[in-house]
């Protein structure tokens, strides 16, 4: 038989010393302070164009691809005569 080793009690851990042993996660760059590309812009400027034209034709459905089309054809338009 060997001899037991003489068990320790437990002692309860406070949350405070388990709270500060966590680390602190690193502060995320809010997105909207990132730089943008020049592609993302003309995208964005594209999708909200083509919302003004969905909107000119009283929101009626069907004539999505018809609206992209044009808004890209009036942005990069603006973009080559600029």
């Amino acid at each position: 038989m060997q001899p037991q080793a003489a068990k320790e009690p437990r002692r309860k851990k406070n949350s405070e010393s388990i709270q500060s042993r966590e680390p602190t996660a690193p502060q995320k760059e809010p997105v909207h302070s990132q730089p943008v590309s020049s592609s993302d812009d003309m995208q964005v400027r594209i999708t909200d164009r083509a919302y003004e034209l969905y909107a000119e034709r009283g929101y009626r459905q069907g004539y999505a691809l018809d609206d992209w089309l044009e808004a890209e054809r009036e942005v990069l338009g603006l973009e080559c005569n600029a």
